[in-house]
């Protein structure tokens, strides 16, 4: 009971979402082990959490709505329709991170100085502006509007995600428990304030963009090769711009867990509803009730529910010693 004291509340808190963490890993590492049909589930399932954990990073701590996702996992998606016939799976996702990384410098440098909604305007439109180039280049010097990737297997694909989502995940804590960290979280609090006490808030904000993109460019990479063929809207599909914001919401943005419990809820939830005809509705309520009553998402209830079982046993405490 000791866990739940007063002065052992923090502990609690910092207990909490790591083992929930760890148990998500180990069911991860089990599940090849399982049927195909989890195995792909599982894979899709790991391609969300990346996504979701990789726009947390950024936009979770500084109130940054970046809608600029798809953009960045098409352009992954693209480098490894280019090399997939002459490179590894490994090397493809360092080219998708890669080009992610770069573009993100770009952008990030003009956009990063626009607050509220320009932003997120403007990362949309960047996912436009890709899909139309894109396709403008394939028409041009191809005649068609997609190609065909070389395909790697579904348990390739599995581990080179799980592999990768241990990466970001102790990136995202290096980054968390970090003066970076704690500089993002000021900016989110109020970034005049932040540039008043000397923290570089484009630079810092920069950099974090840069970071979260180069992650999600290399999910695309991994993707690409399990679709086998591609085109501007499957690449730059805009959904999946939308999606880790959704999911990052139904988890909580406050810790490191929430982002991997939203993306691991909701796509358990799509996978059940799927068989019926409604399941996009019922998707869509989910998502209302997780915005209206879950403020901090599931991870914020589970500890609201500890701290309250911590309030109970300590009234408990206090009638039984009077």
């Amino acid at each position: 009971m000791k866990l739940f004291e007063s002065g052992s509340k923090p502990l609690a808190q910092k207990i909490i979402p790591p083992a929930i963490l760890l148990i998500i890993l180990a069911a991860a590492i089990v599940l090849p082990q399982m049927r195909l049909v989890s195995i792909l589930t599982g894979a899709s399932m790991l391609m969300y959490i990346v996504l979701s954990s990789a726009w947390n990073i950024f936009s979770g701590p500084t109130g940054y709505v970046s809608l600029a996702t798809s953009a960045f996992f098409g352009l992954g998606v693209y480098m490894s329709a280019f090399f997939s016939n002459v490179l590894p799976l490994w090397v493809l996702m360092l080219l998708g991170a890669a080009a992610a990384f770069v573009l993100a410098v770009i952008v990030g440098a003009i956009t990063l100085r626009l607050r509220g909604v320009y932003f997120t305007i403007f990362t949309f439109g960047l996912v436009e502006l890709l899909r139309n180039v894109i396709l403008w280049f394939e028409l041009r010097n191809t005649g068609r509007r997609g190609r065909f990737v070389a395909g790697a297997s579904v348990e390739t694909v599995y581990y080179h995600l799980l592999v990768l989502l241990v990466i970001l995940l102790v990136v995202a804590f290096i980054i968390k428990k970090s003066r970076f960290g704690k500089a993002l979280v000021s900016i989110g609090e109020s970034e005049d304030a932040a540039e008043h006490v000397g923290i570089s808030t484009t630079l810092v904000k920069l950099t974090a963009f840069a970071i979260g993109s180069a992650f999600v460019g290399a999910v695309g990479a991994a993707m690409a090769t399990r679709w086998t063929y591609i085109d501007p809207t499957i690449a730059f599909d805009i959904l999946l711009s939308f999606l880790p914001v959704l999911m990052v919401i139904l988890g909580g943005n406050r810790t490191i867990a929430g982002p991997v419990i939203g993306a691991a809820v909701f796509v358990y939830l799509q996978e059940i509803l799927r068989a019926t005809h409604y399941y996009k509705i019922f998707i869509g309520a989910i998502m209302i009730v997780a915005i209206l009553f879950l403020r901090e998402g599931i991870v914020g209830l589970l500890l609201q529910a500890l701290s309250n079982i911590r309030a109970k046993l300590k009234g408990g405490a206090s009638n039984a010693n009077p």
